[in-house]
């Protein structure tokens, strides 16, 4: 369709423009253009009369029954049903095929709990992978882990005086109760670094003895720890109903060749000041940062650059490598980036953060200081308990679906605000709802007593639906571009509402038009599978 309004505008003004189309209200039309409008300024015509001459061409075209012009130059166009149907058979146009994106799918640290703003970058950033391999490209999961520092040190100094340095005391912590037993080691360790000074010192020794590990019975303890902390984030990732990483980076295996590629590019990208190596990130909409500090300790900036260059290692081909955090760490990373940028050039351009916004729900506390947070085991506790009050299925699937949509439906950036009845809703925007809305479809299907074909011809009744079913494509190619999962939720429930409203009004088991309409439905769950495919939420056959 595009390329038939390009060539009439070719034809009629021997311009050449990209034609961009959005949907209208039904009422108008089944597409749109402003072209007319692109083109006024550089013709020097007014764009009224511009559109009448391009819709004029465009009323010769067999696909076009309807070809109007509104407002101060749009043009409305409507489709034959031929070209309606044929639109039922596009697929989103890859953009990405060949290019090779390294995408960081989750990044808790141990030695803590994993809680919900790691749920959301964890399942966003699942999901932006979805879209990009959904888009052609070769994606490649990793994560990346803190394991020193202070929070270790935290965790490490309560561990320690509970066991009373007797690893073999480890053994009597159930498997089920060590992520229990570890988020109550650090919410103590961060207490005691809080209130008592003397702690404090301790923690910071402790802190330090997680990067040389030359104590063995620290060593012990915090090797121990450590893969009971991956354990738990693994299998947390895996409730979420995220895609398994390939490789896994830690923080320990960053540092020195963050620290040696710094050193190496000052003074050209970092400057040397009473012996810390700073770089001037506000020269690139970020702040000025030490990276490497005076006493030769590489800080966070040193670990992210070490982290960037061994994913370039492992990944030499990358188009595109992609991280998740959170806002507040969003001028942080510019200056990572553009520091970075400088200092390999080929990796300008291919480097990409993407900032969250924050998590809170109606009702509880979020997190605080102290180490207390919302935990992913106590979040999928509630959503079982809630959908089960609503008479669902409270698998895990099921779950991880209510919850999955919750954060995704949502624009990038923004806060996810959600109560978690709300969230498991049968009737709402939900993640529930659309499972729901699939198996129904689904029963309808399995009651019929033909199979589905592909529609021929198109009702008076259709054409609301089969005109909301070919907006898919175009949905997730923009989804896809814009690597923004919201735009697909928010179609899928437009969709299931405009299902509801056809089945509401036009009986398909045993009709007259049995065979016509279930086409019709076999193609509203293929598309409803699709598009929660891509999100990573399980379409069930049966609720």
């Amino acid at each position: 369709m595009e390329q038939v309004i390009f060539d009439a505008v070719k034809e009629l003004f021997d311009r050449e423009i990209d034609i961009e189309l959005t949907r209208p209200d039904a009422k108008f039309g089944d597409y749109a253009t402003n072209v007319a409008l692109q083109l006024a300024k550089p013709l020097g015509e007014n764009p009224r009369q511009i559109a009448e001459k391009i819709a004029e061409k465009l009323r010769l075209h067999d696909d076009f029954t309807e070809v109007t012009v509104a407002g101060p130059g749009f043009i409305n166009i409507r489709l034959s049903d031929a070209a309606l149907l044929d639109l039922l058979h596009a697929r989103p146009i890859t953009k990405r095929l060949g290019k090779e994106v390294v995408i960081e799918t989750n990044c808790p640290n141990p030695f803590k709990a994993m809680h919900i703003g790691h749920a959301l970058n964890s399942i966003l950033a699942d999901t932006m992978a979805n879209l990009l391999a959904t888009d052609g490209a070769t994606v490649h999961r990793v994560s990346y882990h803190g394991d020193v520092g202070t929070h270790v040190g935290k965790s490490m100094w309560a561990i320690l005086r509970e066991i009373n340095r007797d690893p073999a005391k480890l053994n009597d912590v159930p498997v089920e109760k060590r992520n229990e037993f570890m988020s109550r080691m650090y919410v103590e360790g961060s207490r005691a670094a809080k209130e008592s000074p003397e702690a404090r010192a301790e923690i910071d020794e402790l802190a330090k003895q997680s990067f040389v590990l030359d104590d063995p019975v620290y060593k012990q303890v915090y090797e121990i720890c450590k893969r009971w902390s991956f354990d738990e984030i693994d299998s947390n990732v895996a409730r979420l109903g995220n895609v398994p990483i390939e490789r896994r980076y830690v923080e320990s295996e960053t540092e020195e060749p963050g620290k040696t590629l710094i050193i190496e590019k000052t003074p050209d990208v970092f400057t040397k000041s009473d012996g810390a190596y700073v770089f001037q990130g506000s020269k690139y909409g970020s702040f000025d940062n030490v990276f490497i500090g005076s006493n030769g300790n590489g800080l966070y900036g040193a670990h992210d650059m070490g982290l960037i260059q061994l994913k370039h290692q492992d990944f030499p081909d990358l188009d595109l490598s992609i991280t998740v955090n959170g806002e507040e760490q969003a001028a942080y990373f510019r200056g990572v980036i553009a520091a970075s940028e400088l200092a390999i050039p080929s990796l300008k351009g291919k480097l990409f953060n993407y900032a969250t916004g924050l998590v809170k729900l109606t009702t509880g506390k979020m997190s605080s200081r102290t180490g207390e947070v919302v935990t992913i085991g106590w979040l999928f506790d509630e959503f079982t308990k809630a959908i089960a009050e609503h008479g669902g299925d409270a698998s895990e699937e099921i779950v991880a679906g209510a919850l999955r949509y919750q954060f995704l439906k949502v624009k990038i950036g923004s806060d996810v605000v959600f109560d978690i009845n709300e969230a498991v809703s049968l009737t709402g925007n939900t993640g529930s709802y659309l499972q729901y809305a699939h198996a129904r479809a689904r029963g309808v299907l399995n009651k019929a007593s033909v199979e589905a074909a592909f529609p021929t011809t198109i009702e008076d009744e259709d054409r609301a639906l089969i005109r909301k079913l070919t907006e898919y494509k175009e949905v997730v190619e923009q989804a896809m571009k814009q690597l923004e999962p919201h735009h697909i939720c928010n179609y899928l429930f437009e969709l299931a509402q405009e299902f509801n409203r056809y089945y509401e009004k036009n009986r398909v088991v045993g009709s007259e038009k049995e065979a016509h309409r279930v086409a019709l439905v076999a193609l509203y769950a293929d598309i409803l599978k699709a598009g929660l495919t891509i999100l990573g939420i399980a379409a069930p056959e049966k609720l």
